[in-house]
Order: structure tokens, then sequence, then C-alpha cells
């Protein structure tokens, strides 16, 4: 219930918050735009970090991979995708948004990062999950460039449905 209640705030306070003050939704990137450009980013991004942690994590860490039934899938294409459009919501449009207003935009970053780590505490995988700060650069990145939300979703969600696999579980 309390996993519940953390999406539904995620998800839900960045918006309230715009319709309460008032302020565009889309000065916080909370608008579902893209374009090739942000897609191809997204893609290259996702491949760029993905890919040598796979390798990683087969080759050096010595993961298995699961064999999961397609009900298991399903359940991984789709809770990926809910928490990386909650925490994106949060992180990269509202808070980053708020902290880009007061300080540059590589601290912004870095900052609004730094707490997406931290907010990572609460994970069974915790200290190891302070690692989602890295990550969170490359969303940050990509939110800031493209003026949007959703291309840091699309390589959150990559970067969940990946760590369902290949995660190393110490």
């Amino acid at each position: 219930m309390t996993a519940l209640a953390v999406f539904a705030f995620f998800l839900y306070f960045p918006y309230g918050w715009c319709a309460f003050n008032k302020a565009p939704r889309e000065d916080f990137g909370l608008i579902w735009k893209t374009d090739g450009e942000a897609l191809k980013n997204a893609a290259l991004a996702s491949f760029l970090t993905l890919a040598p942690l796979t390798v990683i994590s087969l080759f050096f860490l010595g993961h298995r991979l699961p064999s999961p039934g397609a009900r298991e899938i399903i359940s991984a294409v789709f809770s990926g995708l809910a928490a990386a459009v909650a925490e994106e919501t949060f992180f990269r449009g509202w808070a980053q948004t708020l902290l880009r207003k007061k300080y540059s935009r590589f601290t912004a970053i870095f900052l609004a990062s730094a707490l997406f780590g931290l907010a990572h505490l609460a994970s069974p995988y915790a200290p190891f999950a302070l690692l989602a700060f890295f990550p969170g650069l490359v969303m940050g990145y990509l939110r800031d460039r493209h003026g949007s939300v959703f291309p840091a979703i699309l390589y959150h969600w990559a970067g969940n449905i990946w760590s369902i696999w290949f995660y190393p579980r110490f």
C-alpha cells in the first residue's frame, strides 16, 4: 500500500502543483511529446549504457538469465513503465525544473539525480541502489535537451526492463 501511495504522489503531485500555482505544464516538461531526434537520443543512450552493463553482468558477475513466463514478462513491462512514468514526472519534470530555476543546468540535473538515487534507498538492494544516480544524469540530460519528460521515460523504461533481467543480486 505504501508503494501505491508513493507512486500516486510522484505521478500526480507535479500536475497538482502546476495547477495550484497556475504554472504551465509545458514549463515542467509534463507534456507527452517527442520527435525523431528525441527517440534516437533515448535509444542511443539506452544502447550505450545498457549494452556494457549487460556484458559486465553476464560475463564478469556471472549473472544467469531467468526464464520468465509470459505473465512475468507482461508484469515486468508494465510495472517498469509505470515506475518510469511516475518517477520521471516527479524527478525530471517537477524537481529538476524547480532546481533549474535556482541553479545552473548541470547543477539542477545533478541534484535531481542525487534525489533520485536517494529515493532508491527504499529498494531492497540499498545502498547498491544509490547507483540509480548515474542513469538519473542521463535522464536529466534527455529531459533538459528535449523539453519533455517523454524521452527520459523511454530511457528509464528500458533501464527498468533491463534491471529485471540483469541487475546484480548480491
